[in-house]
């Protein structure tokens, strides 16, 4: 039996450009979407479109942490972040605007700025299909796309009045293209201050590079100006297993293996969040 098209994603069609081709809008088509050159691709049970010709939506966060990243943004810990998010995106965004969640997790910041644009409808980019079955999810005007935000984006040009990058990899040249341009590209990235007390209890922790800020100027300045920057920070009390969680949702947990992260001690308290939202404009 075919799999029905998302109300979400039915909405989020005109955005969708065949991988393949690159320019032919997706049709949906018995269950799936097609290109008028018959490119087809699957719509998955959970709701997602998987547009990742020839492979498959594997990386990314794998099941465990999908599972600890839920559990811990349940817990309201980074609402302030997801906020700050959602106040520079409706900037932005009047009436009815397109929001593009670039490696969207399980849509937590998405579904966040949704809920403070009434009009609005999102995109989210992901290559993690246990990710994407949530982010499905996360909201009724929010659809899902397996992708790889690297490779140039199956989007229209100018289709986006947000891109939002919380947390993400980047990849400015596509960021800019599908920005319309009077748009604004999001992105939120933590300080050198983040989590630093846990990084203390688990030295395995991916720290934050000093010269991250420098690097993340080279790489945006040819195609943005910073028009407005946000510091989130504050302390956030923790449970144990919310630390576990904690470490176990980032790409920490890799580095620390599939053995539990805490072995060794990790103790209920508080735990600096420290990031930078910024609003950039295209050149």
């Amino acid at each position: 039996m075919p799999v029905p098209l998302p109300p979400a994603l039915d909405r989020c069609l005109d955005l969708l450009r065949c991988p393949t081709c690159r320019t032919r809008r997706l049709h949906r088509d018995h269950g799936v979407l097609r290109c008028p050159a018959a490119h087809t691709f699957d719509i998955a049970r959970h709701g997602y479109a998987g547009l990742l010709a020839g492979t498959r939506a594997t990386s990314g966060d794998d099941a465990a942490m999908v599972g600890a990243r839920n559990r811990f943004l349940a817990t309201g810990a980074y609402a302030p972040i997801r906020d700050a998010g959602a106040r520079l995106a409706a900037d932005a965004v009047s009436g009815h605007g397109t929001v593009v969640d670039a490696g969207c997790g399980t849509g937590y910041y998405l579904a966040g700025v949704l809920d403070q644009l009434p009009g609005a409808r999102g995109l989210g980019l992901d290559t993690s299909v246990r990710a994407l079955r949530s982010a499905a999810r996360a909201h009724d005007r929010a659809a899902a796309v397996a992708w790889d935000v690297f490779r140039p984006f199956p989007l229209a040009g100018g289709a986006a009045d947000v891109v939002l990058d919380v947390f993400a990899p980047r990849n400015p040249a596509e960021f800019h293209r599908v920005l319309r341009p009077t748009g604004l590209l999001i992105v939120i990235r933590p300080t050198g201050r983040h989590l630093a007390e846990l990084r203390e209890l688990a030295p395995a922790m991916v720290t934050v590079d000093p010269a991250k800020e420098q690097r993340l100027h080279r790489a945006l300045s040819p195609f943005f100006e910073a028009a407005a920057t946000e510091q989130v920070e504050y302390s956030a009390s923790l449970t144990r297993p919310g630390a576990l969680d904690l470490m176990g949702m980032t790409p920490s947990a890799r580095h620390m293996g599939r053995a539990d992260p805490g072995e060794g001690g990790v103790p209920p308290g508080q735990v600096t969040v420290s990031v930078l939202a910024t609003a950039y404009r295209p050149r």
